[in-house]
């Protein structure tokens, strides 16, 4: 794949992400907002273990990926640490 298309796509993926967190937490921002290495849990978006829990189940639904609670407690320090996470995810599937 070239190197543009992998840069488009790591967008979308990312603006996904985005908007996944804005609609399911019903937060009244945009998403564009929320910038790909904010932290989403503590400091930043001040997101706590509920709302991580409520992302995981839509990012299971919407992206088919599972998050266990092993992955959780690093993937949701960021938009850029959730994608890597989906990203790879995905790269087990297709092997």
């Amino acid at each position: 794949m070239r190197v543009k298309e992998k840069v488009v796509e790591r967008a979308q993926l990312c603006q996904s992400i985005r908007e996944i967190i804005v609609d399911r937490l019903m937060l009244d921002i945009s998403a564009d907002y929320i910038s790909n290495d904010q932290p989403l849990v503590g400091r930043g978006l001040e997101l706590d273990s509920i709302d991580s829990l409520e992302i995981s189940v839509a990012v299971n639904m919407e992206m088919d990926v599972t998050i266990t609670d092993e992955d959780s407690t690093t993937i949701f320090s960021s938009v850029n640490h959730l994608a890597d996470f989906i990203e790879k995810a995905k790269e087990k599937e297709e092997v």
